[in-house]
């Protein structure tokens, strides 16, 4: 496969899979790097049956199915056909979630329990659509309180059932025809076909291997039925980076990656966005989701600031690390990213030009500078601050596209001989010296003493 990294950094590579392959005794693994759309790198150790796993073996992906979901659901939002804030019940009702938003199933804050009623599901056969929605009752609620993050697989059979009926056809036809074939994921699938992995329990104390099952999950399958290969797989991290193929748009992708639900409390490492997991390490803010199957573990990771991500499949029940992230790692230390070359802008025009520098927001100097994609941003100058992109809208005015100032509208004001005189943002009066007496600030000014 056609790669530009270094030897030093390829070997790197290969040493941390072949550790983790080795130390935690996983049957078969395979990982993939990404970057700027273009694969990087493949590896795999271990055997599938008795050959080496390649780009083309299937493995069971787990929970990953669920960031498909997700953008079906998403896509009939963005079609109209709903709203995050509708009420579940208004389309598939008679759960005990039907006064639940829809944005609270996908976000894991609607309260369900973790796992569907009945016997381990991953195990064992799935109930049709109906008998699952009847399991949904009053026993499938847990404690107070409520829209705190708990996650639930049972919130994705059931957002399954949604685009089910929406659509008017079977979950898996509508991911095929609206994702998967789009994309050119051919080897996504909700069953196995050759080249597969088989799936493997580990004895915790001998060398030696139990078959796991392999089931079809019924309505559960939106949950974690799907099966697929590391080149699916890097197309969709290739998606998560932005390359949405038309499936969905890039503003919708990241309105799925904004930080909804958290983990892990204080800390604020993990946390979830609409069906995507975040993770902030090393300064890297990713997204994506992992994956576990009786038999099988998988993780794909993608750093959209930096159009960099990683995937590994396994077929281990149990066992694997923070491959991901160290992959990750390990190519920022060989290889980090190289920027593109600056060059000057010839598309700035007078009129945004003369709108940057230093404003005041009462005594705080506030930093105002044109991006290169030509928005502007307005940050605080120094220290900890409110900072917001903005876009020109065409008629003189500017709306926020992110942070504080999301939506609102900077509307500039100009003096007699047209220079700009003060920045009006949503009732904020921002001159260009601390408190301008010619300018209306709220509140009036006094001198300064």
């Amino acid at each position: 496969m056609p790669s530009e990294l270094l030897p030093t950094t390829r070997r790197a590579l290969l040493h941390r899979l072949a550790v983790e392959q080795s130390r935690n005794r996983v049957p078969s693994l395979i990982a993939g790097l990404v970057r700027d759309g273009e694969t990087l790198w493949v590896d795999g150790r271990g055997a599938v049956r008795t050959e080496r796993p390649t780009v083309d073996t299937q493995y069971r992906i787990g929970s990953i199915t669920k960031t498909f979901v997700a953008v079906l659901v998403l896509r009939l939002r963005d079609e109209g056909l709903l709203e995050l804030s509708d009420r579940f019940g208004e389309y598939v009702p008679g759960t005990v979630v039907d006064d639940r938003p829809v944005w609270q199933l996908l976000a894991h804050n609607s309260g369900l329990s973790s796992e569907p009623a009945g016997q381990w599901w991953e195990r064992v056969p799935g109930y049709a659509p109906e008998e699952f929605l009847s399991t949904v009752d009053e026993s499938q609620l847990r404690g107070e309180p409520r829209h705190v993050f708990h996650y639930s697989n049972t919130a994705f059979g059931l957002l399954g059932q949604l685009v089910a009926r929406l659509r008017g056809r079977e979950f898996d036809r509508v991911l095929r025809e609206e994702v998967l074939d789009p994309l050119g994921m051919n080897r996504t699938t909700p069953e196995p076909v050759e080249p597969y992995a088989p799936g493997w329990a580990v004895h915790p104390w001998a060398d030696v291997l139990q078959p796991e099952p392999a089931e079809d999950a019924g309505a559960m399958a939106p949950a974690g039925q799907l099966w697929s290969t590391v080149g699916d797989m890097i197309r969709w991290l290739r998606f998560l980076t932005g390359e949405t193929g038309g499936v969905l748009s890039p503003e919708t992708l990241t309105e799925m990656c904004q930080p909804v639900s958290v983990d892990d409390g204080d800390e604020w490492t993990r946390g979830f966005g609409l069906g995507l997991q975040l993770a902030r390490h090393r300064g890297r803010r990713l997204v994506g989701h992992g994956g576990s199957m009786p038999g099988f573990l998988a993780n794909v990771l993608a750093d959209p600031a930096e159009a960099t991500g990683v995937v590994f499949l396994a077929n281990t029940t149990s066992g694997v690390g923070p491959l991901a992230t160290d992959l990750l790692d390990i190519l920022e230390e060989h290889e980090p990213r190289i920027p593109p070359e600056w060059h000057p802008s010839t598309e700035v025009s007078a009129e945004t030009l003369e709108l940057t520098g230093l404003w005041y927001w009462g005594p705080i100097p506030h930093l105002l500078r044109v991006l290169p994609d030509g928005l502007v941003e307005l940050s605080a100058w120094k220290g900890p601050g409110r900072t917001s992109r903005f876009r020109a809208e065409g008629d003189g005015t500017w709306v926020g596209l992110d942070g504080y100032h999301r939506g609102e509208v900077l509307r500039v004001v100009r003096s007699e001989d047209g220079s700009p005189h003060w920045l009006d943002l949503n009732t904020f009066v921002l001159t260009r010296s601390p408190y301008d007496p010619q300018a209306p600030v709220p509140g009036g000014t006094r001198p300064w003493k």
